[in-house]
């Protein structure tokens, strides 16, 4: 149900509404009462005002005047007058939504505020038939979805009535909107052999009629089972892997709602999970055989370097060389000899 709104006319009520003011230190307002279409003037009264910030807020808590400068584009707030002793602001072509309460606030060391209760009153219209006379008043308001269910209330009292006593008549708000739809799944993680139940949730009014589930470009599973709302998949297998979507509509529209089903398979994951260390194990043991390998190559390449590197020198006419070649020499038999040096 959507929040009740509540009206009270002006020619049939007894109580008036300009009264009720109150006061804080530093800031007091009065709430004010104007009729559909009317002007309402808003003030707010300023005691000791020693030039801090001033601002004023509607209902919605959006800013309408900040030290006397406009805040909010909206041309039929005017400021009226802005002086140390108080603040007013007229409101003209007032409408039931800008009924609630108007926010003053004085920002000193100490924040003061007030707030001014704004009473729109609908518009009537009057017949008078010898002593009987008829009212009736038009109320015009937007509403949206949220306000379907809502109840409208119209209250009347007069000197007829005992005091305190009125009569009321309600009428209940039917508004109606498109549909939205939701699919919620009965688990999160999905495993083969599991029963999966979707559920499409619908709201629109008037309510959706029939709702259809497919699934891509593919037919449901032969084992799927779709009443109204609900699609029940027994026994799961990769197979059923898809994006299933349901759909519902009325005369304002339709609504679609996907959901992308993928089947767990145990036995892929650990099969999946296991392997990575057999190929870690497999790198290692390449790498290895690699170096091994390399470090042979290189063993032989220096040995082959080694027996095939030697020097010859001329044994003759080498005694000023040192005693290493001197072992080489053998006196002067007068013949050249041929000795080999290996380094």
């Amino acid at each position: 149900m959507g929040p009740a709104r509540r009206f009270q006319w002006p020619l049939l009520l007894v109580w008036a509404a300009a009264a009720g003011t109150g006061s804080a230190q530093g800031v007091q307002t009065e709430n004010v009462t104007v009729a559909e279409g009317g002007v309402a003037e808003i003030t707010c009264r300023l005691h000791q005002y020693d030039g801090s910030i001033v601002v004023l807020q509607n209902p919605a808590r959006q800013t309408l005047f900040f030290n006397g400068t406009r805040a909010l584009k909206d041309e039929r707030f005017q400021l009226e007058e802005f002086s140390p002793r108080r603040v007013r602001i007229k409101l003209s072509d007032a409408r039931l939504d800008d009924e609630g309460g108007y926010f003053c606030q004085l920002y000193t060391e100490d924040t003061h505020h007030q707030i001014a209760t704004l009473t729109v009153l609908g518009v009537d219209s009057r017949q008078e038939n010898g002593k009987v006379w008829s009212v009736a008043s038009t109320v015009r308001f937007q509403v949206d979805r949220k306000d379907d269910g809502g109840i409208v209330t119209c209250e009347a009292q007069n000197a007829a009535l005992p005091p305190g006593h009125s009569k009321q008549t309600q009428y209940v708000l039917d508004v109606q909107y498109s549909p939205t739809a939701r699919i919620h799944a009965s688990q999160a993680v999905v495993r083969e052999g599991d029963t999966l139940v979707l559920t499409c949730a619908v709201t629109g009014n008037p309510r959706p009629g029939q709702i259809r589930w497919s699934r891509g470009n593919e037919s449901l599973p032969e084992r799927a089972e779709a009443v109204a709302e609900t699609l029940t998949l027994p026994g799961l297998t990769s197979l059923d892997n898809g994006t299933y979507t349901c759909e519902a509509g009325n005369k304002h529209g339709q609504a679609r709602a996907p959901y992308v089903l993928v089947v767990y398979d145990p036995g892929a994951v650990v099969e999946a999970q296991t392997s990575v260390p057999y190929a870690i194990v497999g790198g290692i043991l390449a790498l290895l055989v690699f170096l091994i390998i390399c470090v042979l190559v290189g063993m032989v390449w220096c040995s082959v370097r080694q027996k095939g590197s030697y020097l010859t020198h001329e044994a003759s006419g080498l005694d000023e060389q040192g005693e290493a070649r001197e072992a080489f020499l053998n006196g002067g038999d007068g013949h050249k000899r041929k000795e080999e040096f290996f380094i």
